[in-house]
């Protein structure tokens, strides 16, 4: 376990950028610069839209920095001239609560909410899901595209309408971000599992032939095993067989999500 002083110095700001691989290459900077913000998130136009933080003409980043020890004003500074060298323009920048106010706020706010919308959107026959990935920075743009595309084309093939796929990043490291993207459709009452499981399967495949892995944060579950299947080393696996034969002989733990029983 590792302890540490409760924050008791903040600076957030919220960012605006007329483009969202501009956003990516700003946050790409930041991460690469060592400065560690606490937060640091960014929304295409149309997800930054849905939450109520844009108006769908610009991507959001939402900034924080916090400190039990000293004043992050100066890497707020840095990570902000990074901002500014990729197009972005900041929102708002300032010590204390800043990120409870402006886009930065109603973003979180948006994110605490989300999960309850699901009790509305079903019975409207509206399929939503999230689906989450990781990549590396050179291969961002160009994985991007391929795998919205692809989502976009399932959701036309399994409802015959047009849907929605949005995009934004939820962690960053100095070798990749996380993107995860986010989908919309307008299902048929009494077919809506198998018309997700259809765009379930086809962005699925676009991650794994786009060279992106199955699942980030979310871990990979039942829903993802097939293809962390194609994924996984086949070493890799046999590791795992004889940690699971050695630390779980009855195979009481959770048997068949990453290997079989």
């Amino acid at each position: 376990m590792r302890l540490q002083p409760r924050p008791k110095f903040r600076a957030g700001a919220s960012v605006r950028f007329h483009s969202f691989f501009g956003a990516a290459r700003a946050l790409r900077a930041i991460a690469q610069a060592g400065l560690y913000p606490s937060n640091c998130r960014i929304l295409d136009a149309q997800e930054a839209f849905n939450t109520g933080a844009a108006d769908g003409s610009v991507a959001i980043m939402v900034l924080g920095f916090e400190s039990g020890d000293h004043s992050p004003d100066a890497w707020m500074m840095r990570a902000l001239e990074c901002c500014a060298d990729h197009g972005g323009t900041p929102e708002a920048a300032k010590a204390g609560d800043a990120h409870l106010e402006g886009a930065a706020g109603i973003c979180r706010s948006a994110f605490i909410r989300m999960p309850y919308a699901r009790e509305f959107l079903t019975p409207a026959g509206l399929i939503n899901d999230t689906f989450e990935t990781a990549i590396t920075w050179d291969r961002f743009e160009s994985f991007h595209d391929k795998v919205k595309a692809a989502t976009e084309r399932s959701i036309l093939e399994a409802t015959g309408l047009k849907g929605e796929v949005t995009c934004r990043f939820t962690h960053v490291y100095p070798d990749g971000p996380a993107p995860y993207f986010s989908f919309h459709a307008l299902g048929r009452h009494g077919a809506l599992l198998e018309q997700w499981q259809a765009i379930k399967n086809a962005a699925s495949d676009a991650l794994i032939e786009a060279g992106g892995t199955i699942t980030h944060h979310h871990a990979v579950g039942r829903d993802h095993r097939p293809w962390y299947d194609r994924q996984r080393p086949e070493l890799f696996a046999a590791a795992l067989r004889v940690a699971k034969r050695e630390l779980d002989p009855q195979g009481m733990l959770n048997p068949g999500v990453l290997i079989d029983p």
